[in-house]
C-alpha cells in the first residue's frame, strides 16, 4: 500500500492565499496603494501615448521653461520636456524593481532554501556568506559593486540585488527552519521523496508568505536606490529619461526651475509610498500578532 504525504491539498492552498488576499483588498490603505502602483503600472505602459514629446528631443528656445499648457510639468535646461521625461523614466523604475528586487528574491530564496533545509556545513557556509554582506552599509555596498561593475542602470540593478540579497536569505532560512520540521514534510521524507522535490513542492511554497511582504516593501527601496545611483552618476547615464538622473539634472537649478527637480521627486515619492502601502497591508494579515 502506498502511503501519500500529508502536503496541504489544492481547497487548502487556495483558501490559505486567495481569502487573505480578499481580506487585504478590504483594507483601504491596501487600496489606495493598489489604486497607485496600478496608476504607475499603466503610465509606464501607456508612455509613449500620453507623452507630447520625444524625451531626448531638445528645443533650447524653451529651456527652462515653467510649466504651462505646452510643457505641462516645464522644460529642463535643455529645452526638453519634463512631463515626458517623468513618464519615460517610470519605465525605468519598473525595468529595475523587476530585475533588481527579482534578482535578490531569487538568490535569496535559493541560499535561504539549501542552507536551512540541509543544514550543518552548508547552512554555515550560507549564513556566514550573508553576515558578510550584511557587515557592509547597504548604499556602500552598491558604490563597491557598481564602482567595480562600472556605471551603468543594468550594472546598479545587478548591485542592488546583490545588496537586498541577504534579507531574503534570511528570512527564508527562518521560515524554512520552522516548516521542515512539520509533519507532512516528515512524511514526505519518510516515503523517500527526493530531497530536491520536496524543498521546491512542500517547503518553499508554505514559506512564501513573508517573502512576498518583504518583496513588495522592497520595491519602494529598490526605486530610491536605483535613483540614488543615477543622482551620484553611477546608474542610468545621460540622456537616459531616469528619475534619478532628472533630480541630477534638477537639483542645480532649483531656486530658478523648481519644476525640474519636483515633478520627478513626486514621482519617485508617490511610487514608494504605493509598494508601502501594499506592503504593510499584507504584513499586517500575514502577522497573527497585528491581524486584527
Amino acid at each position: 500500500m502506498t502511503i501519500a504525504a500529508p502536503y496541504p491539498s489544492l481547497g487548502a492552498a487556495k483558501e490559505r492565499w486567495y481569502a487573505p488576499a480578499a481580506r487585504v483588498l478590504r483594507r483601504h490603505e491596501a487600496k489606495l496603494g493598489l489604486a497607485i502602483v496600478l496608476g504607475f503600472l499603466f503610465l509606464t505602459v501607456a508612455a509613449p501615448l500620453l507623452a507630447p514629446y520625444d524625451p531626448y528631443d531638445q528645443e533650447l528656445s524653451s529651456a527652462l521653461a515653467p510649466p504651462s499648457a505646452q510643457h505641462l510639468f516645464g522644460a529642463d535646461q535643455y529645452g526638453r520636456d519634463v512631463f515626458s521625461r517623468v513618464l519615460y523614466g517610470s519605465r525605468t523604475a519598473l525595468l529595475a524593481i523587476i530585475v533588481a528586487d527579482g534578482l535578490a528574491l531569487l538568490l535569496g530564496s535559493a541560499l535561504g532554501l539549501v542552507g536551512g533545509f540541509l543544514g550543518g556545513a552548508v547552512d554555515a557556509i550560507v549564513m556566514r556568506l550573508v553576515d558578510v554582506l550584511l557587515a557592509f552599509p547597504y548604499l556602500l555596498l552598491a558604490l563597491i559593486i557598481v564602482a567595480a561593475l562600472g556605471p551603468s542602470l543594468t550594472n546598479s540593478m545587478i548591485a542592488i540585488g546583490i545588496v537586498y540579497t541577504p534579507q531574503y536569505a534570511r528570512l527564508i532560512r527562518g521560515q524554512v527552519l520552522a516548516v521542515r520540521a512539520l509533519d507532512y514534510v516528515r512524511a514526505a521524507r519518510a516515503i523517500g521523496t527526493p530531497r530536491w522535490r520536496i524543498m521546491l513542492r512542500h517547503v518553499l511554497p508554505n514559506s512564501f508568505g513573508p517573502v512576498i511582504v518583504m518583496a513588495t516593501l522592497q520595491a519602494g527601496s529598490v526605486v530610491v536606490e536605483t535613483a540614488g545611483l543615477s543622482f551620484l552618476g553611477l546608474g542610468a547615464q545621460p540622456p537616459s529619461p531616469d528619475w534619478g538622473a532628472l533630480l541630477a539634472d534638477g537639483h542645480n537649478y532649483f531656486l530658478t526651475a523648481w519644476w525640474i527637480a519636483t515633478f520627478p521627486g513626486l514621482a519617485i515619492f508617490g511610487v514608494v509610498l504605493g509598494f508601502n502601502l501594499i506592503g504593510d497591508a499584507l504584513r499586517d494579515q500575514f502577522d497573527p500578532r497585528r491581524r486584527t
